[in-house]
């Protein structure tokens, strides 16, 4: 019977995998309880009907029961009626009542006995429907954060090679370059450097002529 293909397919399926398949793990998810419904209905279904089959061999059966019973009180009425002619036509019929009513009897029991398993089975299907379905969230959650990490880390793996980091340093070497032209331009510029030189000389010459004249004055000079 391929009534529960899915679910047992489901069911022996370790639904962590799906995170690393390439498929949407969240759509793959709600495929699998889209499909879980429809066996479900599919399962109910099936169950109604074999109730159904149930219901109708228990009424024949009854009915059967019956209907032996009336045969044999038709019978005791024939007899005390001194009909025995009719007492044995009905005590036949009680006979092919009785034939009825045990085939009758037997399939509602085999019958019966399915219906009790396939309610069972839709029971159990049920119940794994909703174990699933609250796990569908846990899954779908865990997938939202996978995709978010992996996005951050993709974004940090590419930027020592990404043309932003590769364009700074462009920058920072003009700048640098810039800098030194600036430098360069410092010590060619007009009264610049030559003069800032002279200055310090003459601070120079003045420290030493004051030294100078310091010793002559203590050699009497």
């Amino acid at each position: 019977m391929g009534l529960f293909k899915r679910l047992k397919d489901i069911t022996l399926a370790n639904i962590n995998a799906v995170l690393d398949k390439v498929e949407d793990p969240v759509k793959m998810l709600d495929q699998y309880l889209r499909d879980m419904e429809e066996d479900i209905r599919d399962a109910s279904e099936a169950v109604a009907q074999q109730i159904a089959i149930s219901k109708k061999f228990e009424r024949q059966y009854q009915e059967a029961a019956a209907m032996v019973e009336k045969r044999q009180n038709d019978a005791i009425k024939s007899i005390n009626a001194g009909r025995d002619d009719l007492a044995k036509k009905a005590l036949a019929d009680k006979k092919n009542h009785e034939l009825k009513m045990n085939e009758f009897k037997a399939q509602f029991e085999i019958q019966s006995a399915t219906a009790e398993k396939l309610k069972d089975q839709l029971a159990e299907m049920k119940t794994e429907y909703e174990k699933l379905k609250a796990k569908r969230d846990t899954l779908v959650a865990r997938a939202n954060a996978a995709r978010a990490a992996e996005k951050v880390y993709a974004a940090m793996s590419g930027l020592g090679s990404s043309l932003a980091r590769h364009g700074f340093e462009r920058m920072e070497e003009k700048v640098m370059a810039m800098e030194a032209r600036t430098e360069a331009s410092k010590e060619f510029a007009p009264g610049g450097s030559d003069l800032d030189k002279e200055l310090a000389e003459l601070g120079k010459d003045s420290a030493v002529e004051d030294e100078l004249a310091a010793l002559k004055k203590q050699l009497g000079k």
